[in-house]
């Protein structure tokens, strides 16, 4: 029996070179770990491993095909940075032993640095609530930093989790202070120091 196959609708974005930032991508190659991206002969290794590439909009060979062109936009606004599961499966497989994780890192970094992310994405809304939370105080508190996510991005999501929420709450499993490390200055001081950003 044939079956029935739904054809997906892709999309296509033609894009020119003269849309890219050469200077940006360069940057971006001289970041640690970044260093590998120029080495990679685009084999698709990496996107035959990573477990979530069915589920990104950009695989991850064409994420380093896309950052040495230098199409800033197009990388710092894709799902694809924010779901990578940092396996580790790519790097392994990869034969020019390039540090995959590290780049989806990296542009994790400078996609919150320039607010240049899916809008209502949750994943870069949390990650910038859990830094700051922990720049503070030197811990995050699970209630406040779930709160914080879904107060900027989908507020609806708290009645799914209410139920839980009280559930943990009345077994003391969830604590609704805030939590503070001694010598929160210290942490402070290095968290300031001159290397890059969260």
């Amino acid at each position: 029996m044939l079956g029935i196959y739904k054809q997906e609708a892709y999309e296509r974005h033609l894009r020119f070179q003269r849309d890219a930032d050469p200077t940006w991508g360069r940057k971006i190659t001289a970041l640690p770990g970044c260093e590998g991206i120029l080495t990679c002969m685009q084999c698709g290794t990496c996107s035959a491993a990573c477990p979530l590439s069915v589920y990104m909009d950009y695989t991850p060979r064409r994420i380093i095909a896309t950052v040495r062109e230098g199409f800033r936009e197009d990388v710092l606004r894709s799902q694809t940075i924010w779901l990578c599961a940092s396996c580790y499966a790519c790097r392994v497989r990869c034969p020019r032993e390039i540090n995959i994780t590290d780049v989806m890192y990296a542009l994790k970094r400078e996609a919150i640095r320039n607010r240049m992310y899916p809008p209502h994405f949750p994943i870069p809304i949390l990650a910038r609530a859990f830094f700051d939370m922990v720049k503070r105080r030197g811990r995050s508190t699970e209630f406040w930093l779930v709160l914080r996510m879904a107060l900027r991005s989908n507020p609806l999501i708290l009645l799914g989790m209410a139920k839980t929420g009280w559930h943990l709450w009345r077994t003391g499993r969830l604590s609704l202070g805030y939590e503070k490390i001694r010598g929160v200055g210290e942490l402070q001081k290095a968290l300031a120091s001159p290397r890059e950003e969260v």
